[in-house]
Parts: structure tokens; C-alpha cells; sequence
């Protein structure tokens, strides 16, 4: 049922193969001369910073579950009150804007931009306000 077949690779190396006699399919070489294409993410810094607030506004219980989104332009961290609804505020890095109105930014639920920034520690202190309880 099952045999051994051989081919040779395209530097000329033997390769032992077991086969059912499927048919193989050869995957396309990648493309050597151009670099693969990277998502954006927070780096260990700015994301630690992150999960500290979050980590606050869980146990003050204002937040209950959060959301991780790469893609090649923007970085999101989604905060959400509830598990079902949608994010009650999103938390975005945007490289190409650091130059212009800053690659951070934290975006309400409805869209509006809330605080923009180039700093990442002083966007999330947009946080900080909420976390002060008055004690009588």
C-alpha cells in the first residue's frame, strides 16, 4: 500500500518520500528578492503599559474582556464592558501617522477619536481619571 518513492530537491539532495500514490503537489518557491510582509504590534513595552490599565479597570470593574487585532497598518487592543457587545474603547498604533498627529490613539465605542498622541504612557492616563473613587 505504502512505498517509498525519491526525488531529488533543486539543490541536487535526495529526498526519501513515503507515498499512497496521491498525488503531490508541489508548494511555489517564495519569492526571494522581496521581504515578507510584517504585522504592526505594540512592542513588550507598550503593551505591558496596556495590560496594567487593563488589569486596574478589571478590578475597579469597569472592564471585563479585551481583543487583540494586527494587520499591516494598525495595531488594536479592544476593551469590552460586557463579552457580547462591541468595545467600549479601542486602543490603536498606527506607525504612519507617528509623525503627524501620532501613532497612538483611543477610540471610543461610537468612533470618535478620544485622545491622540505620540505617547503611549500619556494616552492611557486618559484611564487614570476614572480609577479615582471618592471615600467618605
Amino acid at each position: 500500500m505504502w512505498q517509498f518513492l525519491l526525488q531529488y530537491a533543486s539543490n541536487g539532495r535526495r529526498i526519501n518520500m513515503m507515498t499512497d500514490h496521491s498525488t503531490i503537489i508541489p508548494f511555489s518557491p517564495t519569492r526571494q528578492g522581496k521581504a515578507a510582509q510584517q504585522s504592526t504590534f505594540f512592542e513588550r513595552r507598550e503593551f505591558e503599559s496596556i495590560l496594567n490599565i487593563y488589569g486596574k479597570m478589571v478590578a475597579s470593574g469597569f472592564w471585563k474582556d479585551y481583543a487583540i487585532s494586527a494587520s499591516k497598518d494598525v495595531a488594536t487592543f479592544a476593551v469590552f464592558q460586557k463579552a457580547s457587545e462591541r468595545p467600549v474603547f479601542r486602543i490603536t498604533k498606527t506607525p504612519a501617522l507617528r509623525h503627524k498627529q501620532g501613532a497612538f490613539a483611543i477610540i471610543s465605542s461610537q468612533g470618535q477619536i478620544l485622545k491622540r498622541g505620540q505617547e503611549l504612557s500619556l494616552l492611557l492616563k486618559y484611564f487614570e481619571k476614572k480609577l479615582i473613587k471618592l471615600v467618605k
